[in-house]
């Protein structure tokens, strides 16, 4: 079964709090300086434009979910897509990005 490209809050909090689905990786594509004003403590940091010459830290989890935010979640769309390319099968993205995920999971997670 092939997984939507993206994923809602919702579910990713779902996803992450089911003891089944333990092992995911929630990964933050971001500049640093957006890391600095907000983050989701969970995720793993990497910008974006880091990621092919940091893939080797993500192979432990080729075979898992991994969850990919950025602000809005057109840069984590287009990384979960390349992530896809390169066989991690159940790369997605956050619909609307960690903007969403204040708005709809944790609002104690500031806008910007």
């Amino acid at each position: 079964m092939t997984l939507p490209t993206e994923i809602t809050p919702s579910d990713t909090l779902t996803l992450f709090t089911t003891s089944e689905n333990a092992a995911c990786l929630l990964l933050d594509c971001r500049t640093e300086e957006e890391y600095l004003i907000a983050k989701i403590s969970q995720a793993k940091f990497i910008p974006m434009q880091e990621i092919s010459e940091r893939l080797d830290e993500l192979e432990p989890w080729k075979q898992k979910r991994v969850v990919v935010h950025c602000h809005h979640g057109v840069r984590s769309l287009r990384v979960a897509k390349w992530l896809r390319e390169r066989g991690f099968e159940k790369a997605q993205s956050l619909r609307g990005g960690i903007e969403a995920w204040s708005t709809e999971i944790d609002s104690s997670i500031p806008k910007y």
